[in-house]
């Protein structure tokens, strides 16, 4: 979704990468390296590999200070989760990972990246939490929420990238693909920094 926003031509593979099996006590540490699982475990099948052929893997993370918020074992746990955050500031950290690839489907290049917000939420009484995770979108998500459908209604302030939270932080993208290509994405036009007009801090 995020990509089609911006217009980058893409193709969605799925990934024979287990995130779940991949634990770190470090929030950044654990978003990256699901990033770079989730890349290298790409599916590419028959896919067109001509050059310049680059494979992305995002993987986003909530944590709590220290704690790491996980996506919710089922409902009863989404509940137990929207309860610890609701009230608080939280981190969501997303993190990047883009591998170059050759015709043969080696990887000749690698880089890595990481995008981090705060997301502050307000008071949800036990009967939002209930009817939020009565309607599904808990879960499978991080945190057992999704700010792009109808959770931000429960979200005060975002700083960082709204993208960030979503699950793929565009910028960031953008700056992995130039260090490896040495090309702009294609098809993006970026929204913050120099030539946009805005030069908002970024986290």
């Amino acid at each position: 979704m995020l990509l089609n926003r911006a217009g980058v031509p893409h193709v969605v593979v799925p990934s024979r990468c287990d995130e779940e099996q991949i634990t770190s006590p470090a929030a950044q540490i654990l978003a990256i390296d699901r990033a770079a699982a989730k890349a290298q475990g790409a599916d590419l099948g028959t896919y067109d590999r001509s050059p310049p052929c680059l494979v992305l893997g995002a993987d986003t993370v909530v944590a709590l200070g220290r704690e790491i918020i996980g996506k919710p074992r089922d409902r009863a746990d989404a509940a137990a989760i929207l309860g610890r955050l609701q009230g608080t500031t939280h981190s969501v950290i997303t993190g990047h990972c883009c591998l170059l690839l050759n015709s043969a489907g080696t990887v000749i290049k690698e880089a890595r990246g990481l995008a981090i917000a705060k997301v502050t939420m307000r008071q949800m009484s036990s009967d939002e939490i209930a009817a939020y995770v009565a309607s599904g979108e808990s879960d499978g998500r991080a945190g057992a929420y999704a700010i792009q459908e109808s959770a931000d209604r429960y979200v005060v302030d975002v700083e960082g990238g709204f993208d960030t939270v979503v699950g793929l932080h565009i910028d960031t993208f953008a700056r992995l693909y130039r260090e490896l290509i040495d090309i702009p994405l294609p098809g993006y036009i970026p929204t913050k920094g120099p030539g946009s007009g805005k030069y908002p801090v970024q986290r």
